[in-house]
């Protein structure tokens, strides 16, 4: 099964939404899930260097005690997910390309599963500035990458066009917010989904690849239930 994932590396809502797409798969026993990582800016203007967080906090939600009110529920739902979210630890909210293109190489290397779990751990859990080029280069050894390689492709401008034509084009789809969950390309889901909802949604999926291969073949197709 073929389940892509639509996200920024700042979205909070990813972090969770990644956890639980886990822990439906791992419901589904013997389920085997292939899945992509594609990049999405959630601050597609925001400054190569990124920005203070006390002025991005005030320019998104009008002050930090309004964002705080804002992050208490997804808080409570990183808990339940077993996420620590520290919000106030983060001293930086960075531009993400080059977390966006660390996922792309990772998944050239085998690691992205890998690779996107510790760019969101550094960021929410532990208050790093995933925008810094010694950070990501580290993110991306403790996924199992060679540090060097990865620090020297970061240096350049490799696949940053590819980065920024993947957010346009989702953009395009009508991807508006993330995360979205694209599973066989039939089944979209918006938002961190619980884990029933994805296991409906692989069902779902799964049926109507069987459907897709009984009309190939030439059998008639069942009527939709209502």
């Amino acid at each position: 099964m073929q389940i892509d994932v639509v996200s920024d590396t700042i979205c909070p809502w990813c972090y969770i939404g990644k956890r639980r797409l886990e822990r439906a798969l791992a419901a589904s026993g013997g389920t085997q899930a292939w899945i992509g990582w594609r990049p999405f800016q959630l601050n597609p203007d925001m400054p190569v260097e990124g920005m203070e967080r006390e002025t991005y906090l005030t320019k998104k939600f009008g002050s930090r005690e309004r964002a705080e009110r804002v992050y208490a529920p997804i808080v409570e739902a990183g808990r339940e997910e077993g996420i620590a979210f520290a919000f106030d630890r983060i001293k930086r909210t960075p531009n993400t390309l080059m977390s966006h293109r660390l996922i792309r190489i990772a998944g050239k290397n085998g690691r992205q599963n890998e690779a996107v779990d510790g760019l969101f751990r550094a960021y929410f859990e532990e208050g790093r500035d995933i925008g810094d080029l010694t950070v990501v280069s580290d993110v991306a050894r403790d996924a199992g990458m060679d540090r060097d390689e990865v620090h020297a492709y970061l240096e350049t401008d490799a696949d940053l066009d590819r980065v920024r034509a993947e957010d346009a084009f989702a953009r395009e789809l009508g991807i508006q917010g993330v995360p979205c969950f694209i599973i066989e390309r039939s089944v979209v889901l918006s938002g961190a989904q619980p884990p029933d909802v994805f296991q409906q949604a692989f069902a779902t999926a799964a049926a109507r690849g069987v459907s897709a291969q009984d009309t190939a073949a030439g059998a008639p197709s069942s009527p939709t239930a209502s």
